[in-house]
């Protein structure tokens, strides 16, 4: 058995392992299995710009939107309960929260209940972090506690599970920050070489020469002579000490280190935006452009399904604890 081999059965037997003990399904992300770190690393990634930047445009797609509450069959007792309930909660927050689905594959967001009269009524919504959860074998969302190292089963209605791609298969939903990990990796490398280089070739470099027969002190002073001029820029020599200034050619190195940045970002606009006009379609043309705002439209519409479930099962949740049976208004978002 090879090293790969023998190294990819370990890795079985420990998620066996852990589902043995824990009664929870690992997350099958490749990414996290690699580093062998937990999810909360994906959070780690909204310190870089170009991936801050990019979920702000992203979900400014949605946020941007009008809401409404529309009665439909229910009735005008039930309308007008949500509809008071929709205008003390702040509802672009938990849009904001619910949006967060994408980028980790799954959003677990906390109902704090509370009694108004003889209503039992949401009073706020809090998205909590994921590694907070698990999933058992049923897909069923479990609560690991703080710490991960306990597990219980969550009390109907205080939960709203928000899910990005899940599957029976992988109920831990398909995370785009997954797809950011390593081009924010990279960058942050070119980005430190880049920094070294210029410290050390920002500036041109100062040759100062000496008399052949020259003793070591003299030498050693001249360097340390040499050294002073870039914090004082001020040096007094004498006339037999020659100076130089060499400007190093650096041109091809740094358009190196901005390629590679450049590309990082590229691929992080793909994972989040599933475009890069300004970048790759340089210029820019008709067609392109229309491209660019298709792609766009259609984000902003999954983005917008995926909030309008998320706030109709709380309707769902309201009405059924409070009236039973009965038809429910409804949330919408104006996409024209």
């Amino acid at each position: 058995m090879n090293q790969k081999k023998a190294k990819e059965k370990l890795l079985q037997e420990t998620y066996n392992l852990y589902y043995r003990l824990t009664n929870l399904l690992p997350n099958p992300d490749t990414i996290l299995r690699k580093i062998g770190r937990g999810i909360e690393v994906y959070r780690e990634l909204k310190n870089d710009a170009h991936v801050w930047s990019c979920i702000q445009s992203r979900k400014s797609g949605v946020l941007s939107l009008e809401w409404n509450i529309e009665q439909g069959k229910s009735s005008g007792e039930v309308f007008e309960m949500v509809r008071s309930v929709f205008e003390r909660l702040d509802v672009y927050q938990i849009e904001s929260d619910i949006l967060e689905a994408p980028l980790f594959g799954f959003q677990p967001i906390e109902i704090i209940w509370g009694q108004d009269g003889k209503y039992l009524l949401p009073r706020e919504l809090k998205a909590r972090p994921q590694e907070w959860f698990g999933f058992d074998i049923d897909g069923n969302l479990i609560y690991k506690g703080k710490f991960g190292n306990e597990t219980e089963e969550i009390p109907e209605y205080k939960i709203i599970l928000v899910q990005h791609e899940a599957t029976a298969i992988n109920p831990y939903g398909h995370s785009l920050l997954a797809k950011c990990y390593w081009p924010v990796t990279f960058k942050n490398g070119g980005l430190r070489f880049w920094v070294n280089f210029t410290e050390r070739y920002g500036m041109p470099i100062l040759i100062g020469q000496y008399q052949r027969g020259a003793t070591n002190e003299e030498i050693r002073q001249l360097a340390s002579d040499l050294d002073s001029i870039y914090e004082d820029a001020i040096l007094v020599a004498p006339m037999d000490v020659k100076l130089e200034l060499h400007e190093p050619n650096r041109s091809s190195s740094v358009e190196l280190y901005l390629e590679l940045i450049r590309f990082a970002n590229n691929e992080i606009s793909k994972a989040i935006l599933s475009q890069t006009l300004t970048t790759e379609l340089e210029g820019g043309s008709y067609a392109a452009s229309q491209t660019h705002f298709q792609i766009r439209k259609e984000i902003i519409m999954a983005d917008t399904r995926l909030v309008q479930n998320a706030m109709n099962q709380l309707i769902r949740y309201i009405v059924d604890l409070n009236f039973g049976a009965s038809e429910y208004p409804k949330f919408v978002i104006d996409l024209h």
